[in-house]
């Protein structure tokens, strides 16, 4: 992720071009939205359901499939305490919100299931606003166990420090490789940017793909520039051929004419192309490529296509991206979005937030504590936990789960994703 003032003016156009590709589908619109399975040999949703996590008093399959109208009787234990400081800004508001409204609902389907070993779940939720630090040190007051933060580290570091590393924080969103910081008990939910990147490089040469074009704001920039300096990396360890690097503004720019030109004196149409782009950039992109007779270039990114809406997008059809999860059409997690009456324009995210809430529990189930130092170093030491994001570790990492990443391919007619394979 970038600077936070200027990531939020990029990601508001950025939003604004992707209502403006969206037929209005909310689960369709995000089909591919920071999707994850929580297997890793399929991305389907009811898989994922069935493999997710059954221990020490967490059945997650049982959570999801709870029914308010119909419920067990109420926990009368002490309660478990879920604080939320959330980012409500242009820059991550558009996950943060509908995160801190669904968390809370699936805390109502934990407690409707019986609460946790007869525990109730309570979740509180603050904006960071101003002062991450004033939210963090209200919610430490109001007895919370452990955190769901936002995705910067302008605002989890003054998390950190107010409380004084002991509480583990799961940054829900984030993929920023930087952010994880397991001696501080802070958490990545979902692979990060070198490893999207990675896989992404790994798929295409897979496919034969051993000649590549890459846009990139710079070596070592957050997101726009450690994406393509990992994608490229990969490729050319396992032999492929960098044959054009364009730099570009990310979020920000469409006339791509000068890049076109120079790349139409070094291209011969085999290759594939690879950048951290918005969606809407890169089939402007395309179309200025084509206009040079470059029809049957291979465009793949990262999960910034999901969440600029590009599997709504009738022109966005055949673009390969890293999602973090695929909401499967009917199935359990589309249902209890649905029942949940959460609106976001990026509902695959969801995932993400649920299970941070998960982990942070299971963390208080492992340890058999309530102190957050003690949740915090049982959070370090799981492994396998089957998810609905995935099957997450944490043991032996730096606080970056090494998930398997899924690459996925936009359907015709903005039909939503397929898989196309999972890496890892």
């Amino acid at each position: 992720m970038k600077l936070r003032q200027l990531f939020a003016l990029l990601l508001a156009l950025a939003l604004v071009a992707a209502a403006c590709g969206s037929d209005g589908g909310t689960d369709t619109a995000e089909a591919e939205t920071d999707s994850g399975d929580s297997t890793d040999e399929a991305m389907e949703d009811d898989e994922a359901m069935e493999d997710s996590g059954s221990s020490a008093g967490l059945d997650i399959d049982a959570i999801m499939a709870a029914d308010l109208s119909n419920c067990a009787d109420a926990p009368t234990g002490d309660p478990i305490r879920v604080g939320m400081v959330m980012d409500f800004s242009e820059a991550a508001g558009f996950v943060d919100v509908p995160g801190s409204e669904f968390t809370p609902y699936v805390a109502s389907l934990i407690n409707c299931n019986g609460g946790i070993n007869g525990q109730p779940v309570e979740v509180d939720v603050r904006e960071s606003g101003d002062d991450p630090a004033l939210a963090t040190q209200e919610l430490i007051d109001w007895g919370a166990h452990f955190f769901i933060g936002p995705p910067f580290a302008d605002a989890t570091l003054p998390m950190q420090q107010t409380g004084g590393g002991e509480y583990a924080i799961f940054a829900a969103a984030s993929t920023e490789p930087t952010l994880a910081d397991a001696a501080n008990n802070t958490f990545l939910v979902t692979f990060d940017d070198v490893g999207q990147s990675t896989a992404s490089a790994e798929f295409a040469l897979e496919q034969g793909l051993t000649r590549a074009i890459i846009f990139t704001e710079g070596e070592g920039v957050p997101y726009s520039g450690v994406n393509p300096d990992a994608f490229k990396a990969a490729f050319e360890a396992g032999g492929g051929e960098i044959v054009s690097e364009q730099t570009y503004a990310w979020f920000v720019d469409t006339d791509f004419s000068s890049q076109v030109n120079e790349i139409a004196g070094v291209a011969d149409g085999t290759e594939v192309f690879f950048s951290a782009a918005a969606h809407f950039q890169i089939t402007a992109l395309r179309a200025q490529m084509e206009g040079q007779g470059l029809n049957d270039i291979t465009y793949m990114g990262t999960d910034a296509f999901d969440a600029t809406g590009a599997s709504a997008d009738p022109t966005a059809e055949g673009f390969v991206h890293t999602p973090h999860y695929l909401i499967e059409p009917g199935g359990t997690f589309e249902s209890v979005l649905a029942d949940s009456g959460v609106a976001s324009d990026a509902p695959a995210f969801m995932p993400l937030y649920i299970d941070s809430m998960f982990l942070g529990i299971q963390g208080i189930l492992d340890c058999g504590c309530d102190d957050p130092a003690g949740i915090a170093e049982a959070v370090k030491n799981i492994s396998g936990f089957e998810g609905v994001s995935g099957t997450i570790t944490y043991a032996g990492t730096n606080g970056i789960p090494p998930k398997a990443v899924p690459v996925a391919q936009v359907q015709a007619g903005g039909g939503g994703s397929v898989l196309l394979d999972t890496i890892g």
